[in-house]
């Protein structure tokens, strides 16, 4: 069935991981209910900082060699993720979405808000990021749709349309070296090569002598 765009709000859900990681990259030869520690983040954002919400531990499908090196974390607002257990974690969050950010380092909150001075993750790091096409986040879901969802490419012409962003803001196609992976018309891989830009940078990770894998989701959220 054919949802009116009247009622929908364009999302887009974005998980930047940067190598090297700890979780392997090819499904376990044995995948059964598995139970993972549940972790909370520390956030900080538009109302002000937020305690680490208290959760129970998860339920997923996965190789008991694999579930005991993974946790899942989630900040107060969002979603959450699975990874490395024993890594730090810290969120934020405003009208455009909200971001996740998993490392094996401690993550500094003062610096993560201070645009000016810092330049992002040099190392491992998974960001996970929800842009919510309804707000203030319509660009960065504009981007990414001209970027890898031409099927939706009435929405980036609707943004350009209000007139705040010109066309350019929003280049069509990938970028020259990006490798494009489509599992479905709504869900997409990109691989982002090592020192080089694209839309793994479009991000708080820093390019370096590691590739950047980019999993992007697009989803309607009724309103």
């Amino acid at each position: 069935m054919k949802i009116s765009r009247a009622y929908i709000r364009n999302r887009i859900l974005v998980a930047f991981l940067a190598n090297p990681l700890l979780i392997a990259q090819t499904k376990p030869k044995t995948a059964l209910p598995q139970t993972v520690p549940f972790i909370g983040c520390k956030s900080d954002g538009q109302v002000g900082p937020l305690k680490a919400p208290k959760g129970s531990a998860k339920i997923v499908s996965l190789s008991p060699e694999l579930a005991r090196e993974l946790a899942y974390y989630k900040a107060e607002e969002g979603i959450g993720v699975l990874a490395p257990r024993g890594w730090y974690c810290f969120g934020t969050y405003g009208s455009n979405g909200s971001n996740l950010y998993v490392a094996p380092e401690p993550i500094d909150p003062k610096l993560v808000f201070t645009t000016d001075k810092w330049t992002g993750f040099a190392g491992p790091v998974i960001q996970l990021t929800v842009e919510d096409g309804g707000t203030s986040g319509r660009f960065g879901v504009a981007e990414v749709i001209a970027r890898v969802f031409p099927a939706h490419m009435s929405f980036v012409q609707d943004v350009i349309n209000e007139g705040i962003e010109p066309a350019s803001s929003f280049p069509k196609g990938p970028y020259p070296n990006g490798k494009l992976t489509y599992k479905s018309k709504e869900i997409v891989e990109y691989d982002t090569p090592a020192n080089t830009e694209g839309l793994g940078t479009k991000s708080w990770l820093q390019k370096n002598d590691q590739p950047i894998c980019s999993i992007y989701l697009h989803a309607y959220r009724r309103i």
